[in-house]
């Protein structure tokens, strides 16, 4: 992400509210901010005053803090004032977290959500204008996931960098760099005597499905001949495991096994292996990507079989794993993952 120098910033806010507010650039005033430095600084454009607290990017630890500066310095401040965050690009994460917490935001890409009960400014679809050149530091690369996800099915426990490295099958030097980066994001806590244990589950989950695509998987779409759906998420599985083909239920199947939500159509599969013809053969498979009923997936990290168990004795891919791919499936699929973390992915809620 790009640095932005906090009186350029300021500036900007200024320039984006003027605009938005209809306001001639010279009646758009920038005051400094308050002596606790919580607040970067007060633009004043036409009739509104706003409380601006800036970041260097969209993380979670750094939305989450600013949301406490102004929630903080807004208590302590006098008279009628519009609080509001300001980052280069805001994405998913930092929407949620700023929609929970009331908190009025921009981005300098042009994209906001300001609401007060005199004022409103939504702008969306607006594109990231600050990514940074080359290939950006990413917690959930198809590799680094393996930490994020093992933290999500063990969230209640603390454990040990080495215990960590081990059970994710993971060099303990890379694994101490993820560890580093979710914790710099505010996404896990260190204890004095080392323990790594997830600050909040759903955060976690939330910022590794901001970067998630099920798309980056090898995704290869068929259809083979069956009376139902269901007919075929029971059958197949039997054949991989006779033929000894390495393989787990995922998205649509996967969410019907674990909570009988809603129907389907498409059947997915993960393979740990790209299939031969012969098993294309052994199972009546014909690619077909527009009449699909079936999707055999190679994944880009074995890391996916992670916490994979039998439900109606048929390998399943963790919850975890499930619900991030529904998100990436057609039908009522977003529907299936919400269902799906609500009676699944609790972390302790009641149910």
């Amino acid at each position: 992400m790009v640095s932005i120098p906090e009186k350029k910033s300021i500036q900007q806010v200024s320039d984006l509210l003027g605009v938005w507010l209809k306001v001639p650039k010279d009646e758009v005033r920038v005051e400094s901010g308050m002596d606790d430095r919580q607040i970067d600084g007060f633009v004043h454009a036409g009739n509104f005053k706003f409380m601006v607290a800036s970041k260097a990017n969209g993380n979670a630890a750094q939305i989450i803090s600013a949301i406490q500066s102004l929630n903080k310095s807004e208590q302590n401040f006098e008279g009628p004032v519009i609080p509001l965050l300001a980052v280069p690009f805001m994405g998913d994460v930092g929407r949620k977290l700023c929609e929970e917490a009331g908190v009025s935001w921009l981005d300098l890409s042009g994209n906001a959500n300001i609401f007060t009960p005199n004022l409103r400014i939504l702008i969306d679809g607006r594109p990231n204008r600050f990514k940074s050149p080359g290939r950006p530091s990413n917690a959930f690369a198809p590799k680094s996931s393996r930490i994020a996800r093992w933290l999500l099915m063990h969230a209640d426990q603390s454990m040990s960098q080495r215990e960590i490295a081990q059970t994710t099958n993971m060099d303990e030097g890379f694994t101490s760099r993820i560890v580093s980066r979710l914790e710099a994001d505010g996404l896990v806590a260190r204890s004095k005597d080392g323990l790594i244990r997830v600050s909040d589950p759903d955060l976690l989950l939330d910022s590794w499905q901001e970067r998630y695509s099920f798309s980056n998987h090898q995704i290869i779409k068929g259809h083979i001949a069956a009376r139902s759906s269901d007919e075929l998420l029971k059958k197949i599985p039997s054949l991989f495991s006779e033929n000894k083909v390495p393989h787990s239920a995922t998205g649509l199947g996967a969410a019907w096994l674990y909570n009988k939500f809603s129907g389907f159509r498409i059947v997915t599969f993960y393979l740990q292996f790209s299939p031969a013809p012969e098993l294309f053969d052994l199972i009546g498979f014909r690619e077909d990507p527009r009449g699909a009923n079936i999707w055999l997936v190679v994944p880009n990290d074995e890391g996916v079989f992670q916490g994979a168990a039998e439900v109606e004795s048929i390998q399943c891919v963790h919850p975890v794993q499930a619900y991030l791919d529904l998100l990436g499936h057609p039908e009522r699929a977003k529907e299936a993952a919400e269902r799906l973390r609500q009676e699944l992915l609790k972390w302790g809620k009641d149910a």
